[in-house]
């Protein structure tokens, strides 16, 4: 999955939920140096810039973590994560542990994340061209919860 694979929406989607998840793990007394390499590579990923930061209010000394509203809003930032690690077509254990943890912290089972790798793997095989974000995590959340 390539950056230029985005249309700017969704883009927009994914740094916004980037910036959520980075307010996470800053708020926290101490970061793992682990999780912080993670981060930042996404950052890297995704070419942010003062720009992305001014667009999207984001003052990073004042940076704090806000739970997303409904749960199609916790849900649709969990499945912008699982895009974001797939950017690079390269996923880390890294990666799935910081996923898992802002899954968990958004109210989600741990097994969400894989469920939607799964469900984006998959993208390419089942003949859309064309993507709607919400209504693809709007018929995962029926499935996820039907389990």
């Amino acid at each position: 999955m390539k950056k230029s694979q985005f249309d700017q929406e969704h883009l927009a989607s994914v740094k916004n939920s980037y910036f959520n998840i980075l307010a996470l793990f800053l708020g926290q007394q101490k970061i793992e140096s682990r999780f912080l390499r993670c981060l930042l590579k996404w950052g890297f990923q995704l070419h942010l810039n003062p720009e992305d930061l001014t667009r999207a209010n984001v003052d990073l000394s004042n940076l704090q973590f806000a739970h997303p509203g409904d749960v199609i809003v916790k849900l649709e930032s969990i499945y912008h994560l699982v895009y974001m690690i797939y950017l690079d077509e390269v996923v880390e254990d890294i990666e799935l542990e910081v996923a898992t943890i802002y899954a968990e912290q958004l109210g989600f089972k741990s097994t969400v994340v894989s469920d939607l790798f799964k469900s984006i793997a998959t993208e390419a095989y089942d003949g859309q061209k064309s993507r709607n974000v919400r209504n693809e995590v709007i018929d995962f959340l029926k499935l996820y919860e039907a389990q």
